[in-house]
């Protein structure tokens, strides 16, 4: 052992959870007037965007007054066949709000957007929030807030490796290593993981995740770190799991992009095709937000990680200047012809040309409304597309090509409301915390726009909570 230093708290992860535990039990420690000491651990460089929270644009599922999406709940328990943890997400639901006006409190400004094209599956009358500069804004907030104290010490570059406990289980600290790589005891009888998922993990992905995981790109680079040390320390020391560790989080992306996160997300508008032109998805099953995870998914399982997504002028001129299709920083491909798009893209022209001539043909003569799932279908194909089946028939043609990006694993430690890891038995493990997406909720699908709640708000309540235990 190199050196040990003691505190009162270590957090693990400089993410949303990471964050908000850290500010949050400061500045509860200091409105208690209680003396205290944290230590934050990273893995990444000092003023590098490791980890998700940095890189994601960070919609949120609120309403105008921030209030989150009330039918939330009921669309976690129909992905989830009644296994996701109810009371968790109600918690959530309840205590979302809470965090969203505290960071506007600490000068996060958010942008709230009236969607008129899309049709959210939410109680949010059609609107959403995201923060001005996305997640890294919020961090980079927090983070400021939090240097404010002199009793905080960063360590940067440094890999949490173990938990250290008493004999009888009680919180003792943390084992790390350094980047002198001699492993260091940092003594604290409070620890937080919140140090992510195990995306960047090959191993634990083929363990959990199965076959072709590898072939997975991260949809940004700071998830390179989340190699799923938080979960791997838990389970030596007796966490119990939820969530589904065979399932996923994936978004189709621009495969010409020259950033992270380039989603093409409205894979509804049109016809996704994979490299021989043949369709192999139902486009319109549901909203756009319910199934673009999924749209990726396929593509991953089934169609060799490439796909693409064809329109017309109909659509895209609908959609100009939306995030819809201007995420990526791509014009998509443009030709005045079926058969000249498909050359551009890499598609046998003649291919493309009769699938988009079948799929014309096949649609019904249904109102095309875009505000409701409209029934606007296909019939005889297959597969069928059951909303918003508008004909491929406007010159200009468009066209994206995609791939599908890992963006964070469901499996996880389970926690209870309070954000403490739980034993094998459900008993809270004493000291241990986590927050964040290495808590596991997920199972099948995943409903959008809340992970970056759930982060804040569990890390939020667990930072006070620890704050008002001390001495």
């Amino acid at each position: 052992m190199a050196s040990s230093k003691t505190y009162d708290l270590i957090v693990v992860g400089t993410g949303f959870a990471g964050t908000m535990t850290a500010l949050n039990f400061l500045e509860e420690a200091k409105r208690l007037s209680k003396s205290s000491r944290i230590a934050i651990v990273e893995v990444g460089k000092e003023h590098e965007r490791s980890g998700a929270s940095k890189w994601t644009m960070a919609y949120l599922r609120l309403d105008k007054n921030l209030d989150f999406d009330k039918d939330w709940v009921k669309e976690m328990r129909r992905v989830s066949n009644g296994v996701a943890d109810e009371e968790y997400c109600e918690k959530l639901r309840q205590e979302a709000p809470v965090s969203a006006r505290y960071l506007e409190e600490h000068g996060v400004k958010f942008v709230h957007h009236d969607e008129p094209n899309v049709l959210l599956e939410w109680d949010t009358d059609q609107h959403f929030v995201f923060p001005e500069g996305g997640g890294n804004a919020i961090i980079q907030r927090l983070l400021d807030d939090i240097r404010k104290f002199p009793n905080v010490d960063f360590h940067y570059e440094t890999e949490a490796v173990k938990i250290l406990q008493s004999d009888s289980g009680a919180m003792k600290g943390l084992k790390v290593r350094k980047n002198d790589g001699l492993l260091h005891d940092l003594c604290a009888p409070n620890v937080m993981l919140a140090c992510g998922g195990f995306e960047g993990n090959q191993e634990m992905l083929a363990r959990y995740i199965g076959r072709d995981s590898h072939k997975l790109p991260l949809i940004a680079p700071g998830l390179k770190y989340n190699r799923g040390a938080g979960l791997r320390m838990a389970l030596e020391v007796g966490a119990n799991t939820a969530g589904s560790f065979d399932g996923m989080h994936c978004e189709l992306v621009d495969t010409r992009a020259g950033k992270p996160d380039a989603v093409i997300w409205g894979h509804n508008y049109g016809i996704l095709v994979n490299d021989d032109a043949k369709r192999f998805y139902n486009e319109g099953e549901r909203h756009l937000f319910a199934t673009f995870e999924m749209a990726a998914l396929y593509c991953w399982r089934d169609q060799n990680m490439s796909c693409k997504f064809i329109t017309d002028s109909v659509i895209m001129d609908r959609f100009k200047g939306s995030w819809v299709y201007e995420t990526t920083d791509k014009p998509p491909e443009k030709a005045d012809t079926i058969e000249e798009l498909a050359s551009k893209l890499g598609l046998d022209p003649q291919a493309l040309k009769q699938t988009v001539d079948e799929f014309n043909a096949a649609t019904n003569d249904k109102e095309f409304d875009l505000m409701k799932l409209d029934g606007k279908a296909t019939v005889g194909l297959h597969p069928n597309k059951t909303n918003w089946a508008l004909p491929i028939a406007k010159a200009p043609f468009y066209g994206f090509p995609c791939t599908p990006n890992l963006t964070f694993t469901y499996g996880g430690v389970k926690t209870d409301l309070d954000a403490r890891v739980l034993s094998q038995n459900d008993v809270p493990i004493p000291g241990l915390y986590a927050a964040g997406e290495l808590t596991g909720l997920f199972y099948n699908e995943y409903p959008p726009a809340t992970s970056c709640l759930r982060s804040m708000t569990f890390g939020r309540l667990a930072g006070t909570a620890i704050a008002g235990k001390l001495n």
